[in-house]
């Protein structure tokens, strides 16, 4: 998938399913760390991938908490 696209699904998603996705992606990305130092992964770019897309995530669940305060 295109980052834009990725963007856009993200921004779709409601606060609860934003928190929820954060939860399972954060949990996921910890275990793909945990198996790369048992024994490399084949294509170690999914942990940058993942690590990225945790702080997609993250910035626009800040984005929203900033909208509701204002």
């Amino acid at each position: 998938m295109k980052e834009a696209e990725i963007r856009k699904e993200v921004k779709e998603l409601t606060t609860a399913d934003l928190n929820d996705k954060i939860k399972a992606e954060k949990t996921e990305y910890s275990k793909l760390k945990l198996s790369h130092a048992i024994s490399p992964l084949e294509s170690p770019i999914q942990i940058r991938f993942k690590r990225r897309y945790i702080a997609m995530l993250l910035a626009e669940k800040r984005s929203r908490e900033i909208k509701n305060v204002q």
